[in-house]
């Protein structure tokens, strides 16, 4: 994923602005990154990858962040799944 790429598509924030919100105001828990934007406060979806950058902060062994075109078709995926079992 590149950094210009949006992680949370709900809210149209940038894989670039969590990683700098993070280096700039050192959040203590992965939940303080919805306040970089709202991210993590849709649907969901990014929840996981926000919790990847912010243990990226914290080591640097972290799984990475897969690429933008990975990343949004299993989104898609995520949906379509989550609109079925709330039927």
């Amino acid at each position: 994923m590149k950094p210009e790429d949006e992680l949370c598509l709900c809210f149209h924030v940038s894989l670039r602005k969590v990683q700098n919100f993070c280096r700039i105001e050192k959040p203590r828990r992965a939940s303080q990154l919805s306040e970089c934007g709202g991210a993590g406060t849709g649907c969901g979806w990014c929840r996981p990858f926000l919790q990847r950058i912010f243990d990226n902060q914290q080591q640097s062994d972290a799984e990475p962040i897969p690429d933008s075109k990975q990343y949004q078709q299993s989104r898609a995926a995520y949906i379509r799944d989550k609109k079925e079992r709330e039927q």
